[in-house]
């Protein structure tokens, strides 16, 4: 059984339960609004399916290979701070990885607060965050939701991660 998309009338859609029954595509689903009232209006501004094809054809088609790249434990996107491609291969960078594990001790051995580090290294607060999150230093790929393991060398040790990530936690850092 084919059931339209309540927004755009595409032939593929899915049920989505948001305070009632709609059906919606992948590509509508993803603009929808939490409250019902805002859904209403939502799927009253009708669209053009074929407007939204060329999206369609792009989301499937990168996805599957970025997809692909992470179940291969390969990079999908620009390498992180501390790394480069070489070859097409993710490889560390002996002059930055030695700042990187200085700000991950850094920050798990004193008190000083996330915009005193981004000052002294040289980052934002949330350019920060971003790296003392990132599962790539202890040599995985973060892809989907989903923790795989990386081709490429860590630069940290996963002992040292977990100490970061308990330490943020604890500070209620997001």
């Amino acid at each position: 059984m084919n059931n339209k998309c309540n927004k755009c009338g595409y032939e593929k859609a899915n049920l989505v339960v948001k305070g009632k029954s709609v059906f919606l595509c992948s590509i509508c689903k993803k603009f929808t609004p939490s409250s019902l009232d805002n859904l209403n209006k939502y799927i009253n501004e009708k669209l053009n399916w074929e407007d939204l094809e060329t999206f369609r054809k792009s989301e499937n088609k990168n996805l599957k290979g970025m997809e692909n790249k992470a179940k291969q434990g390969q990079i999908i996107t620009r390498p992180p701070f501390g790394y480069k491609i070489e070859n097409k291969q993710l490889i560390s960078d002996n002059e930055k990885k030695l700042k990187v594990e200085d700000i991950f001790r850094t920050f798990l051995e004193t008190n000083k607060s996330l915009n005193s580090l981004s000052k002294e290294f040289g980052f934002s607060v949330n350019g920060l965050k971003k790296l003392l999150r990132n599962f790539t230093y202890i040599g995985k790929i973060k892809f989907s939701g989903q923790i795989l393991q990386g081709k490429h060398e860590p630069i940290i040790t996963s002992e040292l991660f977990n100490k970061v990530q308990n330490k943020l936690e604890n500070l209620g850092i997001n």
